[in-house]
């Protein structure tokens, strides 16, 4: 048996574990791009965040994707992750 579940990942925000089904995955794209991956299998280094209101405040707040991917990530994409 593995040590790590397969569909289990750890969210960035609280690092709690979770099912991936219930997070949402950012990426940065090998161009160098910060954006959503809905599909959660695009190619580039992911961090996953949970779907919840406190976890997605959080990530905004203290601006966890720019520390996460170590670039200044678009403030739309935050935006749009609390609406």
């Amino acid at each position: 048996m593995p040590s790590n579940p397969k569909n289990i990942r750890k969210c960035y925000a609280c690092h709690e574990h979770a099912d991936k089904s219930e997070m949402l995955r950012f990426v940065k794209t090998p161009e160098g791009k910060v954006e959503f991956d809905e599909s959660g299998k695009a190619d580039g280094r992911g961090v996953w965040i949970h779907n919840s209101e406190i976890c997605k405040r959080i990530a905004v707040k203290r601006k966890f994707l720019n520390s996460a991917f170590k670039t200044a990530v678009p403030q739309e994409l935050y935006d749009g992750l609390v609406e």
